[in-house]
């Protein structure tokens, strides 16, 4: 579908994004679009950054109007290619779902990789000089952060207490990466919008869900699936980027506070998200729950043994099928940044 099209269908999107303007010689308006609206992220802060925050630390030479792409009508895969054209000035949203342009956008988020938000900080950062002329290069636009959701993890609506216990099952994934470690502990990869998942499982198309932990809770996945296995399987790295002729209108103060105001979010957010988790699974199992009802899942923790099988999936499923997508020159890359956090290396298999 054309993106000219896309328009037509969604009159919400045409009567917000294109009143874009200066209102004063001193004043910018920036369009931004946010992740879900109804996830903790958005709601916490892109949404009150943009909407509230930068006017008032800005003095209102900086005003920012976002709403979330569920509000938009909007999937995520197209959000960069809009900020491209200028229908967007900022947009946060997941490296993964930009992957249809180029393959190394996968690479600061591989499934399965890292257990540790800690260590996914240090990857965030390790990858970042690469996003960043990635996005430069495919979208003309500048990379301003990184940040993590929680942890994804596996719901189930049947016990699960192993990754053995995974096997043949039918599990939803959002991401390339998430569908090679579905197939490589031997179960199946549906692909599936969070906002069908409840249905679907009721349905029967997929007995597990791959999602983050808060979203699991938020989204009420607790009514249509019993169990949760507790592996990290990846940690929905988002980013936030800027049209970069948009950047360029700022003045050099201007650049620097909202350099400034951005690194501050960044650095709040991966503080939140590193508590989130242990409020997620207790509000998800048996509680207490500070945020609403108790969700009543039984939780398995995986076990030495499913770490080792996760450990070998890494290095002969994921690896190897993400450097035989993204190539040679970008594989090498990943090495000498990520790989060398992790002591790993991805390389493509030889047929």
């Amino acid at each position: 579908m054309k993106l000219s099209k896309k328009y037509l269908v969604i009159p919400l999107l045409a009567g917000w994004l294109f009143c874009s303007q200066l209102l004063a010689n001193d004043t910018i308006i920036i369009k931004a679009v946010g992740t879900w609206g109804y996830f903790t992220n958005y709601q916490k802060h892109e949404g009150p950054f943009w909407n509230q925050h930068m006017a008032s630390v800005s003095d209102g030479q900086i005003i920012g109007e976002i709403k979330p792409q569920t509000e938009l009508g909007l999937r995520g895969y197209e959000i960069m290619r809009l900020v491209k054209n200028g229908v967007f000035d900022f947009a946060f949203g997941l490296p993964g779902y930009v992957v249809p342009e180029s393959e190394i956008f996968e690479g600061a988020d591989l499934s399965s990789l890292v257990q540790n938000i800690a260590v996914q900080k240090q990857v965030a950062n390790a990858y970042f000089p690469t996003l960043a002329r990635a996005f430069e290069e495919k979208y003309n636009a500048k990379l301003m952060m990184l940040y993590p959701f929680p942890s994804q993890m596996i719901w189930c609506n049947s016990p699960v207490n192993s990754i053995e216990d995974l096997r043949g099952k039918r599990i939803r994934v959002y991401l390339t990466t998430l569908g090679d470690f579905v197939e490589g502990v031997g179960a199946i990869p549906v692909s599936a919008p969070f906002h069908d998942v409840s249905e679907a499982m009721k349905k029967g198309v997929f007995d597990c869900v791959i999602t983050g932990t808060m979203s699991a809770y938020t989204g009420e996945l607790y009514k249509v699936a019993s169990h949760g296995f507790t592996l990290r399987v990846g940690w929905g790295l988002a980013f936030g980027a800027m049209n970069i002729a948009k950047w360029n209108l700022l003045s050099e103060p201007q650049k620097a506070l909202l350099q400034q105001e951005v690194a501050t979010l960044t650095e709040r957010m991966w503080q939140e998200t590193a508590t989130e988790d242990a409020i997620a699974l207790a509000c998800l199992s048996t509680g207490p729950c500070e945020l609403g009802e108790v969700g009543g899942m039984t939780l398995a923790e995986p076990a030495a043994s499913d770490l080792i099988i996760r450990d070998k999936v890494a290095a002969d499923v994921i690896l190897p099928r993400w450097a035989g997508r993204c190539g040679p020159e970008c594989a090498a890359n990943w090495n000498r940044t990520v790989g060398k956090i992790l002591g790993l290396r991805a390389e493509a298999s030889r047929q």
